[in-house]
C-alpha cells in the first residue's frame, strides 16, 4: 500500500473510533472542530452540528474560485443478527483483506467516512496546490438529510461543489433520485393468550440487504416481506401473533426480522414443517441472489397473563404487509439500466399500542414519486391505518453542459488515461437539496469504490482511494 493511501486510511481509522450513527453526530462534530484548531484552521458550525473548515489558498491561487468539498459525518449503523456490537460507544473494528477493507459484523462506515478522511488529508498537506477551500461536513444525511436541509446561505460561499459521496471510482454522478418516507401506524387491540399456549419466535435472516437505492434492482429478498409470508401461512384460529419487528433504517433493505407467536403445544412440529417448506420455496425464488436466506423457529419461555394482537388486527396488518410494494416500480425511459422509481418496505416496530411500518420511496420523476406515495397511502388507509409522509427531498436534474463536468472529464482523462463514466443514480444525494438552495452552484459527485453500503457486507476497495485522491488533487490544481 502506498504512503498516501496509508495516511488517508489512518485518518479513517481515527474516524471509525468515534460513534457517529445518524442523528448522533455530536462526538464526530466535536472531533472535527478540535482537529481544525489543532491544525491551525478556522471553522464555523451551526445549531445542528454542520461544520465548515476553511483552508486558505496555496500561493498563486489567491484569486481562484472557492471550491466546496463535501461529505456527511453520519453512517448507517447495521450489524449481523448475532453481533453484540454497541454503536453508541464501541469503535468500528476494521479488517484488511488484500485490496479490500471491511468491518467485523457491522457496516464499515466508508459511506461516508472515507470522504471525511480524504478531505482532512487534503487540508493538512500544505504542499498540495489548491484554491480556497470550504470543507463542508454535514449531519444526518442517511435518515433525513437534515444537515443539507437546514444549511444556511452564509455557511458556504463557493460556487464549485464537489460531493465525495459516490461509490464507484471512475464514475461521475450528475443527477439523483428524489425521495419521500412514509410512516404507517396501525392501532393494536389485544386478546389474552390461553394459559395452555406456548410461545415461539419466528426469525427471517441471512439475506444480503444493502442500499435501498443502489441495490434495489438486485433481486434481493426483503426480510420484512419474507417474515410476512411466513406469518400468513401460520395465522389461523389456533395461532396468535404477539409482535413483529424488522429492519433498521429507511434506506437499507431489511436483512433481519422477527415475530413472536403463541400456539397450542401440540402444533409445534406442524409449524416447523410449514416454515421449512417455505424456506425451500423462497430460496428457489431467489436462487443466485439469496443462498443464505433462512427461516427458523425458536421456542421461547411462556409467561402468565400474556396478550396477543387480536386476530382481526393481525389479519389486516399481515394483509397490508403483503400488499405494500417493495422493489423496482419502473425503469428510466431515457437512461439504460437506471431505476426510475422504487420503494423499500424498510422497518416494522411493534409497541404496546400500535404497529409502525416505515416505507421509503424514490424516483427521478417527482410526479411518479407522488403517485407511488399516494398508492401506498391508499393501501394503508384501506385497513384503517394512519399515515404520515415526510417532506422528502428533490431529485437532482443533470446538467450535461456544466463547465465543472467538462473540466472534470478532461482532468480525469489526463490523470488516468481513460474517460470517466457519467451517470445518474437511484440513491439520494445531498447535491439535490443543496443545489435547490444554492441555485447558481455547479456540482458533481464522485468517490472511491464501496460495495454493499448500508449492510454488514459493506467494503471499501483500497486501490480506488488513491485513484480518487490523484484525480481530486489534479482537479484542484487546475483552478489556478
Amino acid at each position: 500500500m502506498d504512503r498516501r493511501t496509508q495516511d488517508i486510511l489512518s485518518i479513517f481509522e481515527q474516524i471509525s473510533s468515534i460513534p457517529r450513527c445518524s442523528k448522533h453526530e455530536e462526538r464526530i462534530a466535536k472531533w472535527l472542530k478540535e482537529w481544525a484548531v489543532l491544525h491551525g484552521l478556522s471553522f464555523r458550525s451551526d445549531s445542528v452540528n454542520n461544520v465548515v473548515i476553511t483552508v486558505p489558498p496555496s500561493s498563486g491561487y489567491e484569486k481562484s474560485p472557492t471550491v466546496v468539498i463535501q461529505g456527511h459525518m453520519d453512517m448507517v449503523c447495521e450489524k449481523t443478527g448475532s453481533s453484540i456490537h454497541d454503536f453508541s460507544k464501541e469503535p468500528i473494528k476494521l479488517i484488511y483483506e488484500g485490496d479490500w477493507l471491511r468491518a467485523e459484523t457491522t457496516t464499515l462506515g466508508a459511506d461516508n467516512g472515507i470522504a471525511l478522511a480524504i478531505m482532512l488529508e487534503l487540508a493538512q498537506d500544505r504542499a498540495i496546490p489548491h484554491p480556497p477551500l470550504e470543507l463542508l461536513f454535514t449531519v444526518d444525511e442517511e435518515t433525513s438529510m437534515q444537515g443539507a436541509n437546514v444549511l444556511a446561505p452564509d455557511m458556504i460561499s463557493g460556487k464549485v461543489f464537489l460531493n465525495l459521496d459516490s461509490e464507484e471510482e471512475g464514475v461521475f454522478i450528475v443527477g439523483c433520485a428524489g425521495g419521500i418516507t412514509t410512516s404507517i401506524e396501525i392501532g393494536v387491540e389485544h386478546v389474552p393468550v390461553p394459559k395452555s399456549y406456548k410461545i415461539c419466535r419466528l426469525i427471517a435472516e441471512g439475506m444480503a440487504g444493502g442500499h435501498s437505492g443502489v441495490d434495489i434492482h438486485e433481486n434481493r429478498a426483503n426480510a420484512n416481506k419474507v417474515l410476512a409470508m411466513a406469518i400468513e401461512k401460520l395465522l389461523g384460529p389456533n395461532i396468535l401473533l404477539l409482535s413483529v419487528d424488522g429492519g433498521k433504517a429507511h434506506n437499507a433493505i431489511p436483512r433481519y426480522a422477527q415475530a413472536f407467536l403463541a400456539y397450542p403445544n401440540d402444533n409445534f412440529e406442524e409449524i416447523v414443517s410449514i416454515i421449512a417448506q417455505l424456506q425451500i420455496d423462497l430460496r428457489s425464488d431467489y436462487i443466485g441472489s439469496e443462498p443464505e436466506l433462512t427461516l427458523r423457529i425458536e421456542k421461547e419461555r411462556s409467561e402468565d397473563k400474556m396478550h396477543a394482537i387480536s386476530p382481526g388486527t393481525a389479519s389486516k396488518f399481515i394483509r397490508l404487509l403483503l400488499s405494500l410494494p417493495h422493489g423496482v416500480a419502473s425503469m428510466s425511459p431515457d437512461l439504460p439500466d437506471l431505476v426510475e422509481t422504487s420503494s423499500n418496505l424498510a422497518t416494522i416496530k411493534t409497541s404496546r399500542k400500535s404497529i409502525t411500518i416505515v416505507m421509503s420511496q424514490r424516483s427521478s420523476d417527482m410526479e411518479k414519486l407522488a403517485l407511488l406515495t399516494k398508492n401506498i397511502n391508499a393501501l394503508a388507509r384501506s385497513v384503517g391505518a394512519t399515515v404520515h409522509n415526510s417532506n422528502g427531498y428533490p431529485s437532482w436534474k443533470p446538467n450535461m453542459m456544466s463547465p465543472l463536468l467538462q473540466q472534470c472529464k478532461e482532468i480525469y482523462s489526463s490523470v488516468h488515461c481513460k474517460a470517466p463514466q457519467i451517470k445518474m443514480i437511484h440513491a439520494g444525494l445531498e447535491c439535490a437539496v443543496i443545489g435547490s438552495k444554492f441555485v447558481d452552484i455547479d456540482m458533481i459527485s464522485f468517490g472511491p469504490t464501496i460495495k454493499n453500503p448500508h449492510s454488514p457486507d459493506e467494503r471499501l476497495y483500497i486501490p480506488s482511494v488513491l485513484r480518487t485522491w490523484e484525480f481530486l488533487v489534479a482537479l484542484l490544481a487546475s483552478f489556478k
